[in-house]
């Protein structure tokens, strides 16, 4: 993956080394706790279980944001590349793409669906549509996970931005509101729909921004092993040494890889479709 010297986006906020934040006050309590306790389980994207709240303001950014270090950089670009993709793929289609905010953090912030902790792993927020990621995550990745490559990396960020591409079109909260009103292994269920769509347009980025990034085969098979990695049988198995599949929300490792390559593979965001399938 060449990423140096490319461009980097405008919409990150780096909060690492202090600065304004704002958010809205949401999940707390025992509620957080859970919220937590699932995100040291699987150290990944914890969305399905973040809701809105009361706005509070807690200052602001002092000015436009300064790329000041290699990660920040890594970050920036790959944000910047699933802008050059998305955009384009709603023009065809006859919509506009609002890109998301990225927020860059240490240890914890606060974001419009609660509180963001580095336990959580990288989260999409619809509430302020922003992706919230502590750049210790990636450390977590390659020590925990033995996630290796930038492009292992860049997976995790660009299937946020499929969240978020989620929410453009309108489905995170269609979905949302489903599963609010449903048994938990339903919602479980749906969530794993949500998380694997999620996978298929990081596939759909990668496949898109394969020539300006100069992606190797090599590349793939380190997002493909993520994905595996980071299934809810791998983890499950991992952690607490059963399988208990009505609990998944995110898919198994082989549903994680299979989608994002079918996004890869195909290209087209119709074959993300993840919610009309009955082999998942």
């Amino acid at each position: 993956m060449q990423w140096r010297g490319r461009r980097t986006s405008d919409n990150i906020e780096d909060r690492r080394r202090g600065g304004g934040t704002a958010g809205r006050a949401g999940i707390g309590g025992l509620g957080l706790v859970v919220v937590l306790l699932i995100g040291i389980f699987f150290g990944v994207d914890v969305t399905p279980f973040l809701g809105g709240g009361q706005v509070v303001q807690t200052g602001a950014p002092a000015g436009p944001n300064v790329i000041d270090d290699e990660t920040e950089e890594f970050v920036g670009v790959v944000l910047a590349e699933t802008e050059e993709v998305w955009g384009p793929l709603f023009e065809q289609s006859g919509l506009q793409y609002t890109p998301p905010r990225l927020v860059l953090y240490a240890g914890g912030t606060v974001s419009a669906c609660g509180a963001a902790q580095s336990a959580m792993g990288p989260f999409y927020c619809p509430n302020d549509q922003t992706v919230y990621l502590d750049t210790d995550f990636f450390n977590t990745m390659a020590q925990q996970f033995g996630s290796r490559g930038d492009f292992a990396f860049a997976y995790v960020i660009a299937h946020e931005v499929g969240h978020h591409v989620q929410d453009e079109l309108g489905l995170l909260g269609q979905v949302n509101a489903q599963r609010s009103r449903m048994r938990q292994a339903d919602s479980n269920a749906l969530s794993v729909r949500v998380e694997l769509q999620a996978d298929c347009y990081a596939g759909i980025w990668a496949n898109a921004a394969q020539e300006r990034l100069q992606l190797t085969d090599a590349d793939i098979r380190d997002a493909l092993d993520t994905a595996a990695r980071i299934g809810d049988d791998a983890l499950q198995r991992a952690s607490q040494g059963r399988v208990v599949p009505d609990s998944f929300t995110h898919g198994t490792s082989e549903q994680r890889q299979n989608w994002f390559h079918e996004g890869f593979r195909t290209g087209d965001p119709d074959s993300c479709d993840t919610f009309n399938r009955r082999d998942i």
